[in-house]
């Protein structure tokens, strides 16, 4: 995939087939306008081309809201749309300026004048321009004159639930991990590196590595203890995952901890990729660390049972 971050480079592609979006997180709603996008590239001897934003709208338009949390980095929304097949990103700077440009202004000046687009694909109730004026009906207007075809495609549905980045951010945020897995049709992870903690997993039998994921709006599922996989240097391990304050020891801050099976290597200082598999339960005060350690022992039960019978759900 090429990658564009300044609109005047993207030249030269044939028979551009675009659709644009936040896409975050890439979920199956963005993978069924991508296949589409595409299967009418190859059917009209083009090429796919996304045009994408950053940062995220709602950063620009309400910068004094904190709430958001995205699903993906910008790093891994590149990979992800990678991944789907993609030929073409167009990475476009959201400004304030940029957020005022009237509907019929995007589409002359970037779709037409500098991507050159001979086919638009969007999503359902796909809004766009200044104050979010410009819709499919506005799109179908504008096609005629400007010679390119429009297609809208129907929103996604998993078990007759439309498929949004809303509802998943909500599932991770309730700690519904495994409902935000099978709407993404992919693992939810986040990326972090490895940095001296405690130490206190080594006394109870159960290392930890502690991680810091170095981008403050990477959605952070709710506290509790989770069954995950960890990745380090392209392999993957089982493993289990504490994020919270650590009550039993009286912790003052939040942390994310992760414990590799089967694992026995010094990586501070290294990144680890966290896919999350299934919250198993909540963060719980114990009684001292004798009960805590024999939690552990049951968690680790429980996350071998988890794997073993979720593998075939989602690909490992």
């Amino acid at each position: 995939m090429k990658i564009y971050r300044e609109i005047n480079s993207f030249r030269d592609v044939r028979q551009p087939v675009l659709t644009t979006g936040t896409f975050d997180g890439v979920h199956l709603g963005h993978k069924k306008i991508i296949n589409r996008l595409l299967e009418l590239a190859q059917a009209t001897d083009g090429e796919s081309v996304v045009l994408t934003f950053d940062p995220h709208p709602r950063m620009v338009l309400y910068p004094d809201d904190d709430s958001l949390r995205l699903l993906s980095t910008l790093d891994e929304k590149i990979e992800l749309l990678a991944q789907a097949g993609v030929q073409h990103l167009i990475i476009y700077p959201f400004t304030k300026e940029f957020s005022r440009l009237s509907s019929l202004d995007f589409v002359r000046n970037i779709l037409v004048n500098q991507i050159h687009t001979r086919k638009l694909v969007i999503g359902y109730n796909h809004h766009f321009g200044r104050n979010r004026e410009g819709s499919f009906e506005h799109l179908k207007e504008f096609g005629p004159l400007y010679g390119f075809d429009v297609e809208e495609i129907p929103a996604q549905d998993v078990d007759h639930i439309e498929v949004s980045s809303t509802k998943i951010r909500a599932a991770l945020q309730s700690g519904q991990v495994d409902t935000a897995n099978l709407y993404l049709g992919h693992r939810y992870s986040l990326d972090g590196t490895v940095v001296k903690g405690k130490q206190l997993g080594r006394t109870l039998g159960f290392p930890t590595a502690n991680l810091e994921t170095g981008n403050p709006f990477k959605l952070i599922p709710s506290d509790g203890i989770y069954a995950v996989y960890g990745e380090w240097k392209g392999t993957r391990y089982e493993g289990m995952m504490s994020i919270g304050m650590n009550p039993t020891v009286a912790g003052k801050q939040r942390t994310i901890e992760v414990n590799l099976l089967n694992f026995d290597q010094d990586i501070y200082g290294e990144t680890l990729r966290v896919l999350f598999v299934k919250k198993m339960r909540d963060e719980q005060k114990f009684a001292g660390l004798d009960e805590l350690r024999l939690q552990l022992h049951k968690d680790k039960e429980e996350a071998q049972r988890i794997f073993r019978d979720q593998a075939r759900l989602l690909p490992t």
